[in-house]
């Protein structure tokens, strides 16, 4: 993508450069992964059993382990890697449970959804060909460093393919799986059985208003919410039997809501809610859309 800096009534053209280091890459993301993928940092080159190191190792705001792995050169098979960690770590939960209390992490352990992020400049066919025909999800994001400091990030974006894992990956006795899956995949139908006729045209009309917003977001149905994301997940939405609750991934103090509709988790902390962010909207009326919206569009911007 072409990046211009604005100066007046004349634009300059960013120019892209390389990396001088490899560990650049890692060390950046690993420094600011609560800013960048609002995951936290657990650990960097985290030595397996048989030997191999992931490059991070850290967990999100709702417990789903995460593997990071990052394409510093054009033949690194990042994926192959990233699905080779992730086989180890749910052999070896312990010791994942083990690192985050060492690291004082408070959060409950979603073992269904455990992540796998690869991080490249680019990717080539037989990469994307790759993530499309897995059984699991493996999220590709893309960046690019420009002169003047400028981090440019973004999903690689591909049609996901679900095929049964059934004869691909096999179970020992003593593994515990969740069916043939290594990722327990929800989808939006489980949100919307059970709820009410208002609650069901509520979430399609601001789903249909989120979606609006750019086509490049991705709508991921987990456990607890829906969530919508670009690089990093900007409202998680809660369908409850009558209304939703929405999350705002925006840090306290930074939210322009002049009529008070969100609620600061903050002040007081809440403790063990789902989604990201510090702020939470309840609503029950689609004559509040438009407002709900408002702070939604505020939270895509500040994330996209």
């Amino acid at each position: 993508m072409a990046l211009f800096k604005i100066n007046g009534s004349q634009v300059t053209k960013i120019i892209a450069k390389d990396l001088d280091l490899e560990k650049t890459l890692q060390v950046l993301f690993e420094q600011n992964l609560d800013t960048l993928l609002s995951i936290i940092f657990l650990a960097h080159e985290y030595t397996t059993s048989f030997g191999g190191r992931i490059d991070s190792l850290g967990i999100d705001k709702n417990g789903s382990p995460c593997i990071i792995e990052y394409k510093k050169n054009q033949n690194d098979n990042v994926i192959n890697q990233g699905l080779s960690y992730l086989r180890w770590l749910l052999d070896h939960k312990a010791d994942f449970e083990m690192l985050c209390q060492s690291q004082k992490v408070d959060v409950e352990i979603d073992w269904n959804s455990p992540r796998v992020i690869c991080i490249a400049e680019n990717y080539n066919k037989f990469d994307l060909n790759t993530a499309d025909i897995l059984p699991i999800n493996i999220e590709l994001l893309r960046y690019r460093i420009y002169n003047d400091n400028i981090l440019f990030l973004e999903p690689e974006n591909y049609q996901k393919v679900k095929i049964s894992t059934s004869g691909i990956i096999k179970k020992t006795k003593t593994q515990k799986t969740n069916g043939d899956l290594l990722q327990k995949v929800y989808s939006i139908n489980d949100h919307l059985s059970g709820i009410s006729k208002e609650t069901l045209d509520l979430f399609q009309g601001l789903r249909e208003r989120i979606l609006s917003l750019d086509q490049n977001i991705i709508e991921e149905a987990k456990a607890k919410y829906v969530a919508y994301k670009t690089s990093t997940n900007f409202v998680d939405v809660v369908v409850l039997k009558s209304g939703l609750k929405i999350f705002l991934n925006i840090k306290s103090g930074q939210l322009n809501d002049p009529q008070s509709f969100a609620r600061d988790l903050t002040k007081p902390k809440a403790v063990g809610h789902w989604g990201n962010g510090d702020y939470e909207i309840k609503i029950e009326s689609v004559t509040d859309l438009d407002t709900v919206f408002a702070l939604i569009k505020q939270s895509y911007d500040f994330n996209k």
